[in-house]
C-alpha cells in the first residue's frame, strides 16, 4: 500500500524548525497529579472506537518523520520507540499531548487537529480526531519492535547492572512487571526494548516534577533516586529481554506497508 509523502515532507520541515525543543519537558513543577488518568475526554472516546487499519497507516506516515516508518525511533533516544507499545498507553499519551496536558512542543505540529486530519485526507467535520487517534494507535501497537534498541553502558554481571536489577525489583515491578512488560489495562507502559537515553530523560523529568502527566505513584516512588541510581536502573531495563514474537526478524527489517 502506498501513501502520499506530501504530509511527510511538511512534517520534516516543521520538525526541523522545532527540533531544538526538548521532548516532553516543562519549565515548572508537575501539576494536578491527582488527574493523571481521569476517565473521559478523547482518551476514553478513542478507546471505545473501532480502529481502521488503512487510516492508521495514513496517519502514522506523518509520525514516521521522527519515529521512522518502522516505529523504532532513534537508538540515541532523541525519539522513543513506539512499535509494540500497549495501545491504551499510546492513546493516553497522544490524547494528553493533543490536549497539551503533556508538554511536547516537538509533537504539536504533527498531532493537533489540523495535522492529524490532513494526514488522513480529511477536513474538520469529516471525522472525529478521536477516531484517528484510535486508528493510528491500533496500528502502531501491531508493529514489531527493534531487536537492537539503544542500551545502557553496563553489561550483565557488572556491579552496576546488579544494583540496577535490585533497584528495579524493589521499586518498579509492581507496575511495570518483572521484565518491563507493563500493563495495557492499567496504562503502565511497556519499557522493555525502549531506548536507554529516552528512558533516562523521561525518568529524570518524572523524578524532578517536569512531566505534568506523570503517574503520581511513580513520582513518589522514585523521588529519592540519585542520578547514579537512575542510570543503573534504566540500564537494567534497557537490557530486559523482549519476547521473540514481539520483535522484527532483524534490525534491517523495513515496514512493508509503505513499499
Amino acid at each position: 500500500m502506498k501513501h502520499s509523502y506530501l504530509n511527510l515532507t511538511f512534517a520534516l520541515a516543521v520538525g526541523t524548525a522545532v527540533s531544538g525543543t526538548a521532548l516532553g519537558a516543562s519549565d515548572g513543577p508537575a501539576k494536578d497529579l491527582k488527574d493523571w488518568n481521569r476517565e473521559g475526554g478523547e482518551k476514553t472516546e478513542a478507546m471505545l472506537l473501532e480502529p481502521d487499519r488503512d487510516r492508521g497507516i495514513a496517519v502514522y506516515e506523518v509520525c514516521s518523520a521522527c519515529h521512522l516508518l518502522e516505529g523504532w525511533g532513534l537508538t540515541d533516544g532523541t525519539f522513543p520507540q513506539l512499535a509494540g507499545q500497549h495501545r491504551n498507553v499510546l492513546i493516553k499519551q497522544l490524547a494528553d499531548i493533543r490536549a497539551q496536558n503533556r508538554d511536547n512542543p516537538t509533537m504539536y505540529p504533527f498531532a493537533l487537529d489540523d495535522q492529524i486530519l490532513a494526514a488522513a485526507g480529511y477536513h474538520e467535520g469529516d471525522i472525529s480526531p478521536a477516531q484517528l487517534v484510535a486508528d493510528v494507535t491500533a496500528y502502531i501497537a501491531t508493529l514489531p519492535m527493534n531487536p537492537e534498541p539503544g542500551l545502557g553502558p553496563w553489561e550483565e554481571g557488572t556491579p552496576e547492572f546488579e544494583q540496577g536489577k535490585k533497584l528495579y525489583a524493589d521499586n518498579c515491578t509492581r507496575c511495570h512487571g518483572d521484565n518491563g512488560e507493563g500493563d495495557n489495562e492499567k496504562f503502565y507502559p511497556k519499557i522493555q526494548g525502549q531506548h536507554y537515553n529516552y528512558m533516562l530523560r523521561q525518568f529524570e523529568w518524572i523524578r524532578d516534577g517536569k512531566r505534568r502527566n506523570a503517574n503520581p505513584d511513580m513520582v513518589e516512588q522514585i523521588k529519592n533516586f540519585s542520578d547514579n541510581d537512575m542510570k543503573m536502573v534504566i540500564n537494567f531495563v534497557s537490557r530486559a529481554p523482549v519476547p521473540k514474537e514481539n520483535l522484527a526478524p532483524s534490525a534491517d527489517w523495513r515496514n512493508p506497508d509503505y513499499d
